[in-house]
Formats: structure tokens, sequence, C-alpha cells
């Protein structure tokens, strides 16, 4: 590479001139000829020259436009004509690639397009313009990825009028797999039937729901279902604190024993839960669902039990799940039970939705940022962009 091709980054490259004042000009030509482009000969005769003006970069705070020498060949192998190609400059562009990476890549960071209009000198519509063919080319690099062998599966709110959407997470590379638009499996079946690879999935993260269950056991054969932690224990949460809305709607209402008796009783210091123990001590069926309550959650922060392990707990586990059964607390012992195997799973493996839940955040503030969204492909197309591709960056590298 030339002394000029090292300084612009373009090969083979004789500057002519320069000029600078509000911004830098360079008058540069080809110092060689390069193969036909058809057959790869170089017998080739230059027919004309033309001129051509490309912004390509910034120094400092000033703007680089280069003014070209492109000559164009005739070659006396094939007979065809072509035009001299640089390498970083398309064809019948005003613009390097080099300088519309920039413009991306600073609105991609915040800048607005008023801000980058003013610095590149170019206008905002270009900048959109620039933005959105940018985020393309990155979405048909994203979509061409074959299923991720663990999945997380979520829903999240879009819009009032179209609803919820459902977030597909590749939970090994933490990037977002896809996002589609509906939550039931009528709406997202044409999508799943035509998902390739779906054989590649061997684990399904999700929260308790119904819906996501069916999908997963219909589209997903090879797959095994991990209940989530968090939505296990919110769920025992829930039904402890409506037991004891039954028992004694006075204490329910006060903020205090609320805090006390939704923490982990191992959290409490000594204080609290003496306190707590001389309140339940007026309610015995409270203050036995209230010792039931932290037992389940004891078994549900189990992890990484091995095989031995989980032959010790699991008949321990049943005959829990068997007194809750003749309780107050038996429709949570029936959601349990059907949720069965979901929650020996996540005994056994660590992978909860966490990290889709994580991702949710970022699509609400891509969402605030936007001041919302009309069309759910463009949101689509922003979200994998923003929230898909640091993950395939990592697996390129």
């Amino acid at each position: 590479m030339s002394h000029a091709g090292t300084i612009l980054g373009i090969s083979e490259l004789e500057i002519e001139r320069v000029h600078r004042h509000d911004f830098i000009e360079v008058w540069a030509k080809p110092t060689k000829k390069p193969l036909c482009k058809h057959c790869e000969s170089r017998h080739l005769r230059i027919k004309a020259t033309h001129k051509r003006t490309v912004k390509h970069t910034r120094q400092g705070n000033q703007v680089l436009t280069l003014h070209l020498k492109v000559p164009k060949y005739h070659c006396r192998c094939c007979g065809r004509y072509f035009r001299h190609p640089f390498v970083g400059i398309r064809p019948r562009y005003r613009a390097s690639e080099c300088f519309r990476l920039e413009v991306f890549e600073a609105h991609h960071g915040g800048v607005t397009q008023r801000g980058i209009s003013r610095t590149h000198r170019i206008s905002p519509t270009t900048v959109e313009r620039w933005y959105q063919s940018h985020i393309s080319q990155k979405y048909k690099e994203i979509i061409s990825r074959p299923c991720p062998e663990m999945l997380g599966i979520d829903e999240h709110f879009f819009t009032r009028k179209k609803g919820y959407a459902t977030t597909f997470v590749d939970l090994r590379h933490r990037s977002v797999f896809d996002v589609k638009l509906g939550r039931s499996e009528l709406s997202l079946r044409s999508y799943l039937r035509h998902l390739p690879n779906k054989e590649n999935v061997k684990l399904i993260a999700m929260d308790l729901s119904e819906t996501y269950r069916g999908i997963a056991k219909r589209y997903f054969p090879n797959a095994t279902i991990v209940a989530d932690r968090f939505h296990v224990v919110r769920l025992i949460n829930h039904h402890f604190l409506k037991a004891w809305q039954q028992h004694h709607p006075e204490g329910r209402k006060n903020r205090g024993l609320l805090s006390l008796m939704r923490r982990h009783q191992w959290h409490l210091s000594d204080e609290n839960n003496s306190n707590l123990q001389r309140y339940l001590a007026d309610y015995p069926v409270l203050k036995t669902l209230y010792e039931v309550k932290q037992k389940l959650i004891r078994y549900m922060l189990l992890k990484t039990m091995n095989e031995k392990r989980m032959e010790k707990t699991l008949p321990r586990f049943l005959d829990l799940l068997e007194q809750l059964h003749h309780s107050p607390l038996r429709a949570l012992a029936k959601t349990l039970t059907s949720w069965l195997q979901p929650i020996i799973a996540m005994w056994r493996f660590t992978r909860n939705n966490g990290i889709t839940e994580g991702f949710h955040n970022k699509m609400e503030m891509i969402s605030r940022r936007a001041y919302g969204f009309r069309n759910f492909e463009n949101y689509r197309m922003r979200v994998m962009t923003h929230c898909g591709w640091d993950g395939v960056i990592n697996r390129v590298r």
C-alpha cells in the first residue's frame, strides 16, 4: 500500500494535491491498472476518465472529501468495458463505506440526526437512510443463525393496539435470537413451523406459562423445559399472601408485617424474627402456612443437584406437596404438581430467564428513545441489531 493509501485507507492511490479550509479536499488518482473484472486479463487501455467526488472520513472536526480521477478501461481480450474499482467505495455512492459506518456508529451511540448533519455535512434524511441500510444489513446476517441449544422464552408488551410480543433469547451467548408479535400458539404457529434446526434446542427456560409449555412440547421435542426460579418463588409468595388475606385481612394491611412475611426467614434479624413469631403465635394456622412456605422456598433455591442428592430430596418434596393438597394452599400444590418436571429440571440446571428479563428492560429503553413504534418489523429490526448483534460478534471472535 502506498503512503497515500496508508493515510486514506484506500490502496494504490496517489495524492496529487490537498486543499484545507473549512473542510479538507484531496485530489487523487489510481497508481496502476487493475485486472479485468470480467476475464482477469492485464491487457487494458484507458478509454476515458471521469471525476468522482466522495466523502471519505473526518480528520478532527473537518470532513475529508476525495476528488478521484476514475479511468474507464477497455479490455482487449474480452472487449468489455468497466471503471476503476476502489476498495471501500461502492459504485455510484457519494460516500465511502468508512464514512457511512462513522455516521451509523455515531447515531447508534445516541448522537441525534441534527448533530450528525452538522458535523458530517449531510442531511438528517441521509443519516436516517444510511442508518436503516446498516441495520438491514446486520439484521440479514443475524436472522440466518441456527436455533441455539439453550433458549429462553418470555413475553413483553409492545403497544396497546398490537398487544404483546414473544422474545426468544440465546441463553448461552446472551443475545436475542428473535422477537415475534403475539404470545399465543396461533399467532406464532407459522413462524415456529418454518423455524430451521428446531431439533438443536436442548433446554428451554420459561415462566409458569401453559401456553409456552405447550409450544415447547410441540415444536421443540428434544428440549428439556426448565422453570424460572424467580417466577416459582413469586408464585409461592402470592398464594401465601392470598391465604393470609383470608385468615387475617387487617394484618395483611400492615406494611411492616407484609415486609417480614415476604422475606426469607434466614434473612431476618433476631429482633424482626421475634416480632414475627409473636404475631404468628396468635394465628396457629397462619403460622403453619408460613413454615410450609419457608420450606417450599428452600426447596426452590436448590441448584446443581446430582442424582444422589435428588434421590434424597425428591421424596421429601413430594410429601410436602401431598400435605399442601389438604391445606388452604391446595391451589398452589396443584400448580407445583403440574410443573413438577420443570421444577426438578430447575434443580439440575442453573439456566433461568434473568437474561431475557434484562433484554426486556433494554427493549423498553429502545422504544422510549424512538418515542414508540407503530411498525413491528421496524421495532424487531432495531431490537435485533441492538440486542442480537453483540452475541454474533463474540462468537465470530
